[in-house]
């Protein structure tokens, strides 16, 4: 059986499944993560417009970029301004601490462990009572075997997101290559690890 990564986007799962009947269909972590980002800053601005006072208000709105921020990349100021924005809203705190324990479902190597965490996580979710949280999770639920396909072939798209964004760098750098050819030989340089 071959493997093909793809994201959520149903045509595209659609058209792996008409013409690649054979092939599992694997989701990562970085794209689920992504997704997971809306619903957080989703909970973010309703939270800020729900808000009991304007001190609270205050600390929650402009929060966007620390709540989404993976916590090692954080910097002391903002691990700070994180812990008081965890302290005065617990939604928010909720989907700040789902978000790290949803990546580590991709961390079991064995499909059953990797069933039982991701399960497990989706009932914690059911039990925040969380609108945005429970719309990403029926999502979520329905795309369960290509989740759980992450086990079976512990595969990402990060090198081939890397190289897509070199090109685009490439690409801008030049304002438009009229040869083609001679693009073709700057991106195999980029790409080749030799400048």
């Amino acid at each position: 059986m071959k493997f093909l990564m793809v994201n959520t986007i149903n045509p595209f799962i659609k058209a792996v499944t008409e013409f690649c009947p054979n092939a599992a269909i694997v989701f990562d972590m970085f794209h689920i993560v992504a997704q997971y980002s809306k619903v957080i800053d989703q909970v973010r601005r309703e939270e800020t417009s729900k808000a009991a006072t304007e001190t609270d208000k205050k600390v929650i709105k402009g929060s966007r970029c620390i709540l989404l921020k993976n916590q090692e990349n954080l910097k002391d100021s903002q691990k700070i301004r994180l812990e008081e924005l965890l302290a005065v809203n617990k939604n928010l705190a909720t989907v700040h601490i789902l978000r790290n324990e949803l990546k580590a479902i991709w961390q079991h190597k064995d499909r059953q462990q990797m069933a039982e965490a991701f399960d497990e996580w989706c009932s914690k979710t059911s039990e925040a009572d969380i609108s945005a949280l429970s719309k990403f999770v029926e999502t979520l639920e329905r795309h369960k075997d290509g989740i759980l396909n992450h086990a079976d072939y512990p595969i990402h798209t990060g090198k081939l997101e890397g190289i897509n964004n070199k090109i685009k760098v490439i690409k801008r750098q030049a304002y438009g290559f009229h040869d083609l050819e001679y693009f073709i030989l700057k991106i195999k340089q980029a790409c080749s690890g030799k400048s």
